[in-house]
């Protein structure tokens, strides 16, 4: 039977890994998978933490580039990933969204897929922000089916203009690592390639089948419920693609069965510190209940304020998250502020200057004043 050490263990392997060149956003994030961004500093931060060196010139090159890219995609949810991932995810994100779009829009006479279609020929030609889209879409639908009784109205609805996973996003001005206004496109008028896309589209189950083996190798071993939950997808569609894999499986602590693939790589060892960002793989990668290979249940709820869906951004310390830290200020000079968990071991300075100076170059600025806190 596998330990939550065991888990982790494994998955920090892939997390973490060794062979990553540096500077190389677009192959780092092709190796750890999507990073959840709707902070979107947590790309610049993750990317620290994993690579350290990388820039922020670096980083917002690889998004200018469409090297990696934006959107709404998995739980809804804003993600950045490898431009060659983001079909597998379209696929994840129409399926799991559906209901909620059928349950939302209530289509009489049109098909979801028309609907998405037409979303994607507005936004093909030019760049559109969230209400251009949303006033498409109702326009749309109140000439192509004035049966459909959409149960949205204004800025409330305008995420069922962009969120089926075929669009993706920009800052309309300012920094990538910023939370500026932002404004979408279709992803396909983006990326050039539309066969890759076509080809997921029109065979679901191997879009699914190669997108739940590719997030066993950046973050497994995974549970059914870790990819569920991850997905967006229901246990039903997990498992039937769990069958249709030639995966390991063993069973872990908390009775569940853990799957692999059969070349995974030995499990590592991560000591120190590492300054990561909210909604981090290594605390959203899994099912709640799941999150104990890298979190201890009291210190789950500390870091996850259920009542408003938000995270505070962990410490990963010794191969636990321990704590949690924030960055105040503005402009170029900021201050960090670092809080551990009661009962952690104290930290040496010189054990904060190596992800500071990670932190310092992917964000553009410089860390005038740091200070060390333990929970009471």
């Amino acid at each position: 039977m596998m330990s939550w050490s065991d888990l982790a263990a494994g998955t920090l392997a892939r997390q973490f890994p060794a062979e990553v060149e540096p500077g190389d956003v677009a192959g780092l994030l092709a190796a750890v998978g999507p990073i959840q961004s709707q902070t979107a500093r947590s790309v610049f931060i993750g990317m620290a933490a994993r690579l350290p060196g990388v820039t922020r010139a670096q980083l917002s090159a690889a998004y200018e580039s469409s090297a990696i890219v934006r959107g709404s995609t998995l739980r809804g949810t804003v993600h950045t990933s490898s431009a060659a991932l983001h079909p597998l995810l379209e696929v994840a994100t129409r399926l799991g969204q559906r209901a909620l779009w059928s349950r939302t829009l209530k289509p009489s006479e049109t098909t979801l897929e028309q609907i998405w279609a037409s979303i994607e020929d507005f936004a093909r030609n030019g760049w559109r922000t969230p209400a251009e889209l949303a006033e498409h879409l109702l326009g749309w639908l109140a000439a192509h089916d004035p049966a459909a009784a959409p149960a949205f109205a204004g800025t409330s609805g305008r995420y069922f203009a962009f969120g089926h996973g075929g669009l993706l996003r920009r800052p309309v001005q300012g920094d990538w690592s910023g939370q500026g206004a932002p404004e979408y496109r279709t992803a396909a008028a983006v990326l050039g390639d539309d066969n890759r896309r076509t080809a997921a589209l029109a065979a679901p189950d191997e879009a699914l089948d190669a997108l739940f083996r590719h997030q066993l190798a950046a973050a497994g071993p995974l549970s059914r419920h870790d990819l569920a939950w991850w997905s967006g997808l229901g246990l039903t569609r997990v498992d039937a693609a769990l069958a249709r894999l030639d995966l390991s499986a063993e069973p872990g602590p908390d009775g569940r069965l853990y799957h692999d693939l059969p070349d995974a790589p030995p499990p590592a060892r991560l000591a120190g510190v590492h300054l990561l960002p909210e909604f981090d793989a290594l605390f959203c990668a899994f099912d709640p209940a799941g999150r104990r290979r890298f979190v201890d249940p009291a210190h789950y709820q500390v870091l996850w304020k259920q009542q408003n869906g938000m995270l505070l951004a962990p410490v990963l310390l010794d191969e636990r998250l321990r704590g949690h830290w924030r960055m105040q200020g503005s402009g170029r000079t900021r201050s960090v502020e670092v809080t551990l968990f009661a009962g952690t071991r104290d930290l040496e300075d010189h054990e904060l200057v190596a992800p500071l100076v990670a932190l310092e170059l992917a964000l553009g600025v410089s860390v005038a004043e740091v200070r060390l806190n333990h929970e009471v």
